[in-house]
């Protein structure tokens, strides 16, 4: 088997180190010694955009995407949505960015290239808060979900401060969708505080365990928009069966 070869490194000002490796076909970028991402498996990333713009259902559609990874969820949402659509994207790490118009872009087919989408080297929280109402499907695709992140002030993104930050930011009838690496029951109970409603879709991953997944949180105030049925309302007391 071929050993692994250390394409390009970082070094972020907090100290962390971020390498880009490559062994044969297969490329990963590694965090502080843990892979944070690869090109292995990468279906649930394609599932987070498919299933959400499909649901929302909106070629114009104006989508955020928080985290470029190696650009499959955004190669994805460009695949569905027509020309009028645009993409902001949200990559808190420079190099990753870099690498993405260089070394690792092909692995999507450049994304980046397509003039629909912009750029935004920052914390996707600033661009939430830009963005009263700007969006009408965001796919949230940082870290390896809410109980891994690269760093502690990323865990504020799937708190009840920033659920509501990112519900405020959505369009009316809008979507958002988390992924994450597991099941999260903080993360859960966080989506219970706001004022929406959310489904889990667990992805098995394809060539992996039986017991191998990864998932998807989907949220709307809508819940048809998801594919739930809306809750029957209760009887009032002077209408109820005797």
């Amino acid at each position: 088997m071929p050993i692994w070869n250390t394409l390009a490194r970082a070094d972020t000002a907090a100290g962390d180190e971020i390498l880009l490796r490559e062994r044969g076909s297969l490329y990963e970028i590694r965090f502080n010694g843990l892979e944070l991402m690869s090109n292995l498996n990468h279906q649930s990333e394609t599932l987070l955009a498919e299933r959400s713009l499909r649901l929302h259902d909106r070629h114009d559609a104006r989508v955020l995407i928080g985290g470029l990874g190696m650009g499959f969820t955004l190669r994805a949402a460009l695949e569905l949505l027509g020309p009028a659509a645009q993409v902001t994207v949200c990559e808190l790490i420079p190099e990753i960015a870099d690498w993405n118009r260089g070394r690792i872009g092909h692995l999507a087919g450049h994304p980046l290239r397509d003039p629909r989408v912009t750029l935004r080297v920052a914390d996707v929280m600033e661009v939430l808060l830009e963005h009263r109402a700007g969006f009408d499907v965001i796919l949230m695709d940082t870290d390896n979900g809410p109980d891994f992140t690269v760093r502690p002030a990323n865990g504020r993104l799937y708190g009840e401060g920033g659920l509501a930050v990112l519900r405020k930011a959505l369009r009316p009838g809008g979507i958002a969708a988390f992924w994450s690496a597991t099941v999260s029951d903080p993360f859960e109970r966080a989506l219970d505080s706001q004022p929406w409603h959310w489904r889990r879709d667990d992805i098995q991953l394809v060539g992996g365990r039986a017991d191998a997944f990864h998932h998807i949180y989907l949220t709307s105030a809508d819940p048809a928009r998801i594919g739930l049925r809306p809750e029957p309302a209760a009887a009032s007391p002077e209408l109820a069966p005797t």
